[in-house]
């Protein structure tokens, strides 16, 4: 009886089906420059954790924890060193998240091993948690970079190579077999441009890191095509790690409601206070949330994983409130 591999076709189907049609984009734009090498990388993250998290529950039970902690900062950190080689940055960042996973690596071990008191414990906690704050920083700024690229490179290179198909269609009016292939390659790239976009979307909105969070959920309340009132008292502006966390929470929470609480009032409030940034969205609508759906948990692991705090409240006929409370150390 073999085992299971890794990583299954079916699961690599679409991160290949955008990768090959982004190469294509490129390759007939006939830009020098590779610029599907960010798409490839924004790709590869979620798919180097998903398989080193495959991996590590193989291993034996008293094992997994440490395998797990030091699969996931291996693919991390390798993925971070390529980034790192492709921007030619001089100074070699990736360092403080490989120092940081080899504190946590090591931590576990030792604990599994050994054991320690509940002081030793405390001290080393403490002293991993800020390693991997500072670890947390460096890839929320990282994965910013690499919006700002695929939004101000990728992209405006698919625009501008869109219009010029576009120009060459109608010119072509007495060739229609030829203007027909233009015409198949304009669609083809208008369609990676919404693929793009919706990746970029993915990392972090360009609104949010170019004018805060609250102007990024005020965008969002708009497109949301519900009725959204957001009351925002933040007189600071919270850590870029944080403020993606607490974007994406509310996105996802705006989502629901207009999936679930269609064409009722959603009241979003963001509000700080002395070391903490606190989010509620409050919809009024049929309630009856399963707390332990799929868009749900992803969103309590969000948080958690910056040490915050996640509750769902959702009463039938009542409405559903998600709050989420983030440490944001100012």
């Amino acid at each position: 009886m073999t085992d299971h591999p890794l990583v299954e076709s079916s699961e690599l189907a679409a991160p290949g089906v955008i990768l090959a049609a982004v190469t294509v984009v490129w390759a007939l734009s006939g830009s020098g420059y590779f610029w599907p090498i960010w798409v490839a990388l924004g790709l590869a993250f979620p798919l180097g954790w998903f398989v080193a998290v495959r991996w590590a529950r193989r291993q034996p039970a008293g094992d997994r924890v440490v395998a797990g902690v030091g699969a996931v900062g291996a693919v991390t950190s390798v993925l971070l060193v390529v980034i790192w080689l492709i921007t030619g940055d001089g100074y070699f960042w990736p360092v403080w998240n490989m120092l940081g996973y080899a504190a946590l690596t090591g931590l576990a071990w030792l604990l599994g091993r050994f054991g320690f008191g509940r002081r030793s414990l405390e001290v080393r906690v403490d002293e991993l948690t800020r390693t991997r704050s500072g670890a947390l920083d460096v890839q929320a700024s990282e994965l910013r970079r690499i919006e700002r690229d695929l939004h101000d490179g990728a992209q405006a290179r698919l625009v501008a190579l869109s219009m010029q198909l576009g120009r060459a269609e109608e010119r072509l009016i007495d060739q229609p077999e030829t203007a027909a292939l233009v015409r198949q390659a304009r669609h083809e790239a208008t369609a990676a441009i919404g693929e793009l976009r919706d990746l970029a979307r993915g990392i972090a909105p360009p609104v949010l890191a170019d004018r805060g969070l609250e102007a990024a959920v005020r965008s969002l309340a708009d497109r949301s095509g519900s009725d959204v009132v957001v009351e925002a008292a933040l007189v600071r502006r919270p850590p870029p790690v944080v403020e993606t966390a607490a974007y994406f929470v509310i996105a996802e929470s705006l989502t629901n409601a207009a999936k679930h609480a269609t064409g009722a009032e959603v009241r979003v409030t963001l509000t700080e206070s002395a070391d903490e940034l606190i989010i509620e969205v409050i919809d009024f609508g049929p309630g009856g949330a399963i707390a332990g759906g799929n868009g749900l948990t992803g969103l309590r692991q969000r948080v958690e994983a910056l040490d915050g705090r996640l509750e769902i409240i959702s009463s039938p006929d009542v409405g559903t409130m998600v709050e989420a409370v983030l440490p944001c150390g100012w």
